[in-house]
């Protein structure tokens, strides 16, 4: 018989799940101490033996990459399942071309959907460039893009401009279109062709994987 579970091992056992269903298989005891700023590996096999011990995971061997998550049918795995969603990976977004294109899916995110709300069709977006780390957007990342023709002034936002896709903070100034990065390495762009820009979406959240 499964029994309650403390706050931070219903967060771990979360992780250890969305982490599975979007990467094939479980984190490390160390991919789980940097998620939760638990600094040594110890501290996090105290979690994951409590998590084995309460009945949640299985750890046959005994090493991080063979956590599973045991009784996938039981009541509480599958009230979490059902809280989960996919929604698509895009690879690139070109002009002229539908963002969904079949040839431009590179795969899925699984993700809780309280955490997209009333948002029905976004989309993960890998990130290229550093343009945008001062607002903790590391190349690598994946930004989880809303789609939306508009924004309003601070959004970071994914537009198409003279046929290529950036992610700038935007700002409208007196009739005039800025797209800001987030280093000081970079200029603002000004748009100068308003017909030759087209916002895709907004950036409503940020992930990253550590290696």
């Amino acid at each position: 018989m499964k029994t309650q579970l403390t706050d931070r091992q219903q967060e771990i056992l979360n992780f250890i799940q969305e982490y599975v269903d979007f990467n094939g298989f479980p984190p490390t005891y160390r991919e789980i101490g940097k998620r939760f700023n638990i600094v040594s590996t110890f501290g996090v096999k105290r979690h994951i033996d409590a998590l084995i011990k309460k009945g949640y995971l299985n750890n046959e061997s005994n090493l991080s990459r063979t956590l599973s998550i045991i009784d996938i049918k039981s009541r509480h795995v599958t009230t979490l399942t059902n809280n989960i969603i996919e929604i698509p990976v895009v690879g690139r977004v070109a002009a002229g071309m539908p963002i969904f294109a079949e040839e431009n899916i590179e795969g899925s995110l699984s993700i809780d959907k309280n955490f997209l709300g009333s948002r029905t069709e976004c989309f993960g977006l890998k990130v290229r460039g550093d343009s945008m780390i001062n607002a903790g957007i590391l190349e690598g990342d994946l930004v989880i893009i809303q789609p939306q023709k508009e924004a309003a002034n601070g959004d970071i936002i994914v537009a198409l401009l003279h046929d290529e896709a950036t992610m700038k903070k935007y700002l409208l100034e007196n009739g005039t279109i800025y797209l800001i990065p987030e280093n000081e390495n970079y200029k603002p762009i000004v748009v100068e062709n308003k017909e030759e820009f087209t916002i895709i979406g907004k950036v409503i959240g940020v992930f990253r994987s550590y290696n």
